[in-house]
């Protein structure tokens, strides 16, 4: 029973933009909804997903669902990332910055939510261009999976780790 209990694991999920959208018909509009969530364990795995349907609550549950699918981990270094990277998706740019013990989580809406759900506690980031939140998810989440930490730019190397650190 406790293997059980421990697979189930505490998530972190976040709203980040609820979309209505209508259609009009013969009889009236009709209104539907999209839900943009962010889901983390808080320790290094984030997905997003986008959710659809004819009430906001059933939106979320789809788009929570979809972004559980799409876990990915990502490379940190203590409470921040290992080095700063520019994620680009459409006309979205996200820039984001290591920062030193203390500083806090300074970032916007959409970026913000998948730096608490990561379990980042000090990062800088600046969202550039767009502020379409789902060109700004997917930049943040192409910039996070493109960081390494010094164990893995070793191995790809074929380095000891200390031959990579000043």
């Amino acid at each position: 029973m406790a293997q059980l209990a421990q697979r189930d694991e505490e998530y972190i999920e976040k709203v980040v933009a609820v979309n209505r959208v209508s259609k009009t018909v013969k009889g009236g509009r009709i209104f539907k909804f999209a839900a943009l969530v962010v889901v983390g364990n808080g320790h290094g795995k984030v997905g997003f997903g986008v959710g659809k349907a004819a009430e906001v609550s059933e939106a979320v549950k789809k788009g929570i669902e979809e972004a559980k699918k799409n876990f990915v981990e990502i490379s940190l270094r203590g409470s921040t990332i290992p080095h700063e990277v520019l994620g680009e998706f459409g006309a979205g740019k996200v820039l984001m910055k290591p920062a030193s013990s203390g500083t806090g989580v300074i970032a916007g809406g959409a970026v913000r939510a998948i730096v608490e759900a990561l379990g980042i506690k000090d990062i800088r980031t600046k969202a550039l261009r767009s502020n379409n939140p789902y060109n700004i998810i997917r930049a943040a989440m192409k910039g996070l999976m493109s960081l390494r930490n010094a164990d893995e730019i070793a191995t790809i190397r074929g380095k000891l780790v200390k031959e990579i650190l000043f």
